[in-house]
């Protein structure tokens, strides 16, 4: 394997010795060289105040270079001058590669005060990529004490900061036990855990090095950062990892980003606003960049960090067959999903996280590895993006509202190619529902709510259930329907999760981190609990819309299959607040969905009836006899009103329809009893109004008691061929017509 040239070579700030940088002409104009065009245009006004600024800053650096003797700040106006020509250029432009050498050296020499040294590191703002090389050089003075406790707390935040800038990393990873030897100092500790989590790789884990951390964490408690880098050796070396570690994901580090950030998202908008072609290039892409904010590079395909010098000779020399070599394969190279299927055990994963999440070719390679390193990675960057840029969480972010919408857009399209949720997505969400209008980006909201991991009833009552049941009871008949979707989705995500893990764990035991099935049961039941609750009272809150019973009903055709279809052993029966709305809607839709619903409950209760009589296995659940009950007292409900026609006397719900005669007559409607069988039930009648135009064209009457014998059959069959198969299925299931005869007298039926 080859190395890059050595960081030892004599000092040249000016001159380029890497061909994958950028010069000071270059970066003047504000983009890479052009071999063609590098002559054109060096007279006009901009491009004159463009070469005053690289002379002035060429004069800084062959200063600052220069420099041998402590120097103090006071008196001297040759070096204030060159700093804050320094400091203006690296806030208004960023600084070419070249500059860092010379800025960090004499930064970290101790050859000026404090003072000069902070200031001079708060400017190291890259306008494109930071030499590794130079990086690796400033490292060297940590080991010769030259510079304070501060300045390289200060180098190390920086470093952290800028991590993704660097244009390559292996001669980091080679430096990774310098760096975990100062985890012994309290001060640095937390921001070397940090860096390390960066670099650590499988091979970084050393069972000394779990030692030591271990040590460390008898010694100061239960650190976050102790933990993060715990976490990332277990998932990297579980048998070397032995203890138990928090299993929730939480914020590990705290934002030590500083001024830079800042700075390079202000110089990054500054340049797009300017000259949205002859930007920048930054984190080493080579395409332009379509929006500003951070996520939007990182969505980008980086150059992976390769052990070669250029990547645009790579891809010359990449001619040769890519099956046959045994290095690591750079994520850029790889095009086709036979070249990844061949490649899988070499690829060289990009240190932006964020790139992954537009690139199919490596989101099948998280599904194929199962990598849980992997996912660590890409939650805490998510996590930390989700958290600094959230439009409503985080003042003056309102304007980016657009590119907010998007990040979330293409979370949520990872999430389905994945199939699994995010964890980070979900303390984002519980985090910020409470603070969320409803409004701002309300379709990726919800998008996100329905791939919720499985997570304890309690936390997701208080950050998910109540933040959410205020927004939906306050809010519109859309946002309601869009809710109740949202809540479908995710319970079938969870059953489908459930499906899925059935093949691989005990039936007693599923995949998800301290979730029994018991668990799950409980959950699934507290969600449909839930949305029986909220739908109750939104119908009444909205006087029983069909647009939002169908989205309720919708909802309930997912659970009443779940025993059957996903295997889960829980049924819950809807609510009377949402049953009984729907028995007698005024639309004919609705009624067919309920009819559907309450057939399909009887097949799940008859599967599982029939498997508690076989007593073939012992079951560990059994459906209580109040859901029976229950599903009885619908069942008597719906067959009174119409078959029957006796609801008001059969009805034995405690919220049904059960009324006296002599109340009933007081209503002054005549013939109650018949008011919603399937001839005069105001979601039937116009079928049955369509239905007598037919059978007798010339009679104007209309007179629906012609409908009976076996004119009533011939309805059943017209309502049939109009597509109301719930009807049918419903029919055919819950009532047995005797005997023939009995099919010319509609009360003769047994339930």
């Amino acid at each position: 394997m080859q190395r890059r040239q050595s960081s030892k070579t004599p000092k040249q700030p000016l001159q380029i010795h890497h061909k994958n940088q950028t010069d000071l002409s270059a970066w003047r104009k504000g983009g890479r060289i052009d071999p063609e065009k590098s002559v054109q245009n060096h007279q006009s006004p901009t491009n004159q105040k463009s070469d005053s600024k690289q002379d002035s800053l060429e004069q800084a650096l062959s200063y600052f270079e220069k420099v041998q003797d402590r120097v103090s700040l006071k008196k001297n106006n040759v070096l204030q001058k060159h700093l804050t020509t320094v400091e203006s250029i690296a806030l208004q432009r960023g600084l070419p590669p070249e500059g860092f050498d010379v800025l960090l050296n004499v930064a970290l020499s101790g050859k000026l005060a404090d003072t000069v040294n902070t200031r001079l590191l708060k400017s190291l703002v890259p306008a494109s990529v930071i030499p590794e090389t130079s990086v690796v050089s400033s490292v060297s003075w940590l080991c010769v004490s030259k510079c304070s406790g501060n300045i390289q707390l200060l180098f190390l935040r920086w470093l952290i900061t800028v991590f993704d800038f660097i244009d390559h990393k292996e001669q980091l990873h080679a430096l990774y036990g310098f760096f975990f030897s100062f985890l012994q100092d309290e001060k640095m500790c937390p921001y070397v855990c940090h860096l390390l989590y960066l670099l650590t790789r499988k091979e970084s884990v050393k069972p000394f090095r779990i030692r030591r951390l271990l040590d460390l964490q008898a010694k100061m408690g239960m650190q976050s950062h102790l933990q993060a880098l715990l976490s990332l050796y277990k998932l990297f070396c579980p048998e070397l990892v032995t203890i138990t570690l928090p299993g929730k994901m939480k914020t590990y580090f705290k934002n030590y980003e500083g001024p830079w950030k800042a700075a390079i998202n202000a110089i990054r908008r500054r340049n797009q606003e300017d000259s949205p072609v002859l930007q920048p290039l930054f984190l080493g892409t080579a395409q332009p960049q379509s929006r500003k904010r951070k996520w939007n590079t990182q969505l980008i395909i980086p150059a992976s960090s390769t052990n070669k010098n250029n990547l645009e000779e790579d891809r010359e020399k990449n001619r040769v067959d890519l099956y046959s070599t045994n290095e690591s394969l750079p994520v850029e190279q790889l095009q086709t999903f036979s070249q990844l299927l061949q490649n899988i055990h070499h690829l060289e994963f990009p240190s932006q996280m964020g790139s992954v999440l537009t690139n199919p070719l490596l989101l099948h390679y998280m599904n194929c590895t199962k990598d849980e390193s992997i996912y660590l990675r890409l939650y805490y960057w998510m996590g930390q993006t989700l958290q600094e840029e959230c439009t409503w969480c985080v003042a003056d972010n309102n304007q980016y509202e657009e590119e907010f919408k998007d990040f979330l857009e293409t979370v949520y399209k990872t999430e389905c190619f994945l199939q699994e949720g995010f964890s980070s997505c979900e303390e984002f969400l519980y985090k910020s529902l409470p603070l969320w209008d409803g409004f701002c980006c309300r379709s990726q909201i919800l998008r996100l709510v329905s791939w919720i991991p499985l997570s304890s009833f309690s936390e997701m009552k208080s950050h998910l259930y109540d933040p959410l049941a205020q927004l939906f009871f306050t809010s519109s008949l859309y946002f309601k329907c869009s809710v109740l979707e949202s809540l479908k989705e995710l319970l079938q995500n969870w059953l489908n999760w459930h499906v899925i893990h059935l093949d691989s764990e005990s039936d007693s035991q599923v995949h998800s981190s301290n979730t029994t099935l018991s668990g799950l049961v409980n959950v699934v039941a507290e969600l449909i609990h839930f949305v029986g609750w909220i739908s109750t009272v939104a119908l009444r809150l909205e006087n029983n819309p069909t647009f939002l019973l169908y989205f309720i009903l919708d909802f309930y055709e997912t659970v009443c299959d779940m025993y059957l279809r996903y295997n889960l052993p829980l049924l819950i029966m809807p609510p009377a607040g949402v049953f009984y709305p729907a028995l007698l809607s005024m639309d004919s839709v609705s009624l067919n969905q309920l009819c559907y619903i309450m057939y399909r409950y009887r097949t799940n209760l008859v599967a599982a009836k029939e498997n508690e009589l076989s007593k073939t296995k012992l079951l560990q659940f059994k459906f209580s006899s109040q859901t029976y009950q229950e599903y009885n007292q619908y069942i008597i409900a719906m067959v009174g009103c119409l078959w029957t026609s006796s609801a008001f006397q059969k009805d034995i719900h405690p919220q049904g329809l059960r009324m006296d005669d002599e109340l009933l007559k007081k209503t002054t409607v005549q013939e109650f009893k018949t008011s919603f069988n399937i001839v005069y039930h105001p979601a039937m009648m116009g079928y049955a109004l369509l239905f007598l135009q037919q059978a007798w064209p010339d009679d104007t009457t209309f007179n629906f008691s012609l409908i009976k014998g076996k004119k009533w059959n011939w309805y059943l069959e017209y309502l049939y061929a109009q597509g109301l198969k719930g009807l049918k299925v419903f029919i055919e299931s819950s009532i047995n017509r005797v005997s023939q005869a009995s099919h010319s007298k509609a009360g003769n039926v047994q339930v």
